[in-house]
């Protein structure tokens, strides 16, 4: 029999820090005004911070920290860039725990700024550079239109859907994919952790880009065997010739809409159905049940939008499908409707992040 989710514990989505306008109502009415102000005006520059972080990962600056502490000057000369222009840049980074400037002017890694690095473990540069594309901030800047429309901002901006364009632009479409394998990297031993795979043979990945949570699954279950699918300029840049998976996988370029291998124990959905309308969805979902077996189990990974007014992924993600993609964020309730309406039954959740939860789906009798 298919493994099953392990239990998790679903983490906090609040701490003990208050946050906002609350913070100050102790402090009386005029200093919580004065909070409020500043706090709104801060957040309508937001995209400053976004434009400050492409710019040091563009210029590597937390590789050139990677022996210790630097100054401005030390750092620009590098780089290559201007001293001035990169300190004052680098001062509103650590503003926001992004790099730390010392009493003599040095700046310092911080946990943040060493996901900048292109040597980490989990780097997030090629991510980070690749939100800085003019194709996110230029369809951002038009979020006022998709409201008022009801359409995607990419499209309007660029005349064609957002995986269209970068299909014609190759050097694109390979930082977009190498992005997204990037962000993959940092969840997917946590979605492994979330699954027992003990009593699957073979799983297919859906979409799954270059192969890295197929990887981690075979890594971590040597009795496995897997199969990636997505578009061929995708897989063609798989991440699955690894000497321990030597003869263990197979990489298939096709198309999710229209068919997908069968007869797998397992099959992951992870970070595709967020980027599709839900009729989009439930066809990529049939195409999965048609291929499965009765035995089958399939995973979906996506972001669960909870209630409340907390920060969290999800809600970020929701509003940047509505500027680059055609897809939406959803609740645990509108994932298990989609599933239902393939054929699906869900029989546990876990959430694992607010990146990622887990639901694990079996086909309905």
């Amino acid at each position: 029999m298919a493994g099953t989710l392990r239990e998790t514990a679903v983490p906090g989505l609040a701490d003990d820090t208050v946050h906002g306008a609350d913070a100050g109502q102790d402090a009386g009415p005029a200093a919580a005004a004065a909070q409020a102000t500043d706090e709104l005006l801060e957040l309508s520059l937001g995209y400053l911070y976004s434009a400050a972080l492409n710019t040091a990962a563009r210029f590597r600056i937390a590789d050139h920290l990677t022996g210790g502490p630097r100054t401005a000057g030390e750092l620009a000369a590098a780089a290559g860039v201007d001293d001035a222009y990169l300190y004052r840049v680098l001062r509103l980074l650590a503003t926001k725990g992004v790099f730390r400037e010392d009493e003599e002017g040095g700046f310092h890694l911080t946990p943040s700024a060493r996901l900048l690095r292109t040597d980490a473990e989990q780097s997030l540069r090629d991510y980070v550079l690749v939100r800085g594309e003019p194709v996110f901030w230029q369809s951002a800047a038009q979020l006022h239109e998709a409201v008022r429309t009801g359409t995607n901002a990419f499209e309007s901006v660029r005349g064609v859907p957002f995986y269209d364009h970068i299909a014609a632009d190759p050097e694109l479409g390979r930082a977009f994919n190498s992005s997204m394998a990037a962000f993959s990297q940092v969840l997917s031993n946590k979605v492994v952790d979330a699954f027992d795979f003990s009593g699957c043979r073979s799983a297919v990945d859906v979409g799954g880009g270059r192969g890295g949570l197929l990887r981690t699954v075979l890594l971590r279950n040597p009795h496995m065997t897997g199969t990636l699918l997505d578009l061929e300029p995708v897989v063609a840049g798989h991440e699955l010739d690894l000497p321990e998976l030597a003869g263990r996988w197979t990489a298939v370029a096709g198309d999710f809409f229209a068919s997908v291998p069968s007869g797998a124990d397992v099959y992951l959905l992870k970070h595709v159905l967020a980027s599709w309308q839900d009729d989009e969805c439930v066809r990529i979902l049939e195409t999965c049940r048609a291929a499965m077996p009765a035995h089958g189990r399939l995973l979906v990974v996506n972001a669960l939008i909870p209630p409340g007014n907390e920060p969290h992924a999800g809600k970020t993600g929701d509003v940047l499908m509505m500027t680059v993609l055609n897809g939406r964020g959803r609740t645990r309730a509108e994932y298990e409707a989609l599933l239902a309406a393939s054929g699906f039954t869900v029989v546990q959740v876990s959430d694992t992040s607010s990146h990622a939860s887990v639901i694990e789906a079996v086909p309905a009798g």
